[in-house]
């Protein structure tokens, strides 16, 4: 299994341990495989039995196997069983599966130890760095950005791992209590907090700043676990298909999907599962009110907004403005033109943006609704409550506000969707508890494993909106800590 850059015309082909520690491509680009495996019927029936028999971890195995053939088989094997496994994960389906009413489903994605559907994906990529840095005899220091749960996701799934520093950088003042207290509460010696002077779109810039600085990363190992990171993708188009398994009776049956998503990433996984061959029909991009993703799937037209018009809602972990992820989509709708995707995200997008029917082959925004099957919807403050009081009056389940606002684009598209739709849980509600009392009157249940969170000690450096400023931060640190040596 080659990888590709989405930037690089010449197609110079990687391995997947390379891109797992490298991140963004030397280009700028994203990595992608350089031809999809299939899923065929007779895979889809041996994962149905698989599945049933042995569960998620198995089934991840199996999948992440299509992708990587250069980590032996039962290595593979052994990380996804230690990755997907109680305790780290409250229930040994890893993933389940609940009804809303008829034709509508959740996935549960927020039983892992940050309560946030990130841990899906962080959970295997701990597991796939500590092995490969083991082997290869290296350290690596993770520099991400988060605006809500990437960042505990990651630092829970690093922390205490031989070979590893992870340095965060988080938005000031934009997260929830919960969501700080996650994150700057842990007291680990390899993981640094850093909060920056600007919003989520600021962090992820300075992250795509150092890491474009060739001389910087390689003498200070940099690597990432944003959803840049080709492996966080590979982890969550799993779901996708564990998900379809469980709904379905049979292969010929097909299922829509409704993500919350803000960076593209969550859904992206879908499309990579639907071009697989999943029997997928609609993939539904649910935003809130920093909707420059529904404004593309509408318009044919993608205009990143600045900081400044990049709203604080009730559903933060989605207020972002520069979708890093929505390359790898345009890239393959454009044909997996690399000349034309680095002019459209290195040229176009930062003067702006661009549309698609006038910058590609006539026709293609077309394409994004018959052959690529997308569609979206956009949801409101007050559409996140009254939906998150209704899921609850109706089913007695309490939904996040990003969930809420899946729950709300789906039913509003249902009725152009032929399908059975299922929404991706983005977190567990006790995350955001001032948007939950405001729907139900009272606060969401803290689960016994997340008692005392609030009431731990910080731990977090203030830093300005300056990427150099940040590169310092990481020399100095790197200098004086020492990270525990491979077994």
């Amino acid at each position: 299994m080659d990888y590709i850059s989405t930037r690089d015309t010449a197609a110079r082909p990687a391995t997947f341990t390379d891109i797992l520690l490298g991140g963004l491509a030397p280009d700028g680009g994203l990595y992608l495989p350089a031809v999809y495996p299939r899923i065929t019927p007779e895979l889809l029936d041996a994962w149905r039995a698989l599945l049933a028999e042995k569960g998620y971890a198995a089934l991840a195995a199996e999948v992440i196997k299509l992708f990587v053939d250069d980590i032996p088989a039962a290595q593979i094997e052994e990380i996804a069983a230690r990755a997907y496994r109680t305790p780290a994960f409250s229930t040994e389906e890893i993933v389940p599966v609940d009804a809303l009413g008829d034709e509508l489903y959740l996935a549960h994605l927020s039983e892992g130890p940050t309560a946030a559907f990130k841990d899906m994906a962080m959970q295997l990529l701990g597991e796939l760095f500590e092995y490969e840095l083991g082997r290869r005899g290296e350290e690596i220091n993770i520099l991400g950005a988060t605006s809500g749960d990437t960042g505990s996701s990651a630092e829970y799934a690093m922390r205490g791992r031989d070979n590893i520093r992870v340095f965060m950088l988080t938005p000031a003042g934009r997260m929830t209590p919960f969501q700080q207290a996650q994150m700057f509460g842990l007291d680990e010696p390899n993981v640094f907090n850093i909060a920056l002077d600007g919003v989520f779109d600021d962090c992820q810039d300075v992250v795509k700043e150092v890491s474009a600085d060739a001389a910087f990363k390689a003498k200070h190992s940099i690597g990432a676990v944003n959803s840049i990171n080709w492996a966080r993708l590979l982890a969550q188009v799993v779901y996708y298909i564990s998900t379809y398994l469980k709904v379905t009776a049979g292969n010929s049956e097909r299922v829509s999907f409704c993500v919350p998503t803000g960076n593209f990433g969550d859904i992206c996984a879908g499309h990579v599962a639907k071009q697989m061959g999943l029997p997928v029909d609609k993939l539904i991009v649910a935003t809130n009110e920093n909707d420059v993703l529904h404004e593309f799937f509408t318009t044919g037209t993608y205009r990143p907004r600045s900081a400044a018009e990049t709203m604080a809602t009730s559903s933060p972990s989605m207020d972002i403005s520069r979708a890093s992820n929505f390359e790898r989509f345009v890239f393959d709708v454009c044909g997996r033109d690399a000349r034309l995707t680095a002019e459209l995200f290195a040229v176009k997008a930062k003067e702006g943006g661009f549309c698609l029917d006038d910058e590609a082959e006539p026709g293609t925004f077309g394409r994004i609704r018959e052959e690529f099957g997308f569609l979206s919807g956009s949801s409101t403050h007050s559409d996140r409550v009254a939906t998150i009081a209704d899921v609850e009056r109706a089913y007695g389940v309490v939904i996040d506000p990003h969930t809420a606002d899946g729950v709300h684009v789906a039913r509003s598209v249902a009725p152009q969707v032929d399908s059975p739709i299922v929404v991706l849980e983005t977190a567990l509600p006790v995350k955001f508890a001032e948007t939950i009392r405001e729907a139900l009157g009272r606060d969401p249940e803290v689960p016994e494993r997340f008692a005392g969170v609030l009431d731990a000690e910080r731990h977090v450096t203030d830093l300005p909106n300056d990427v150099e400023a940040v590169k310092d931060f990481i020399a100095t640190t790197i200098r004086s800590t020492t990270v525990k040596p491979g077994r």
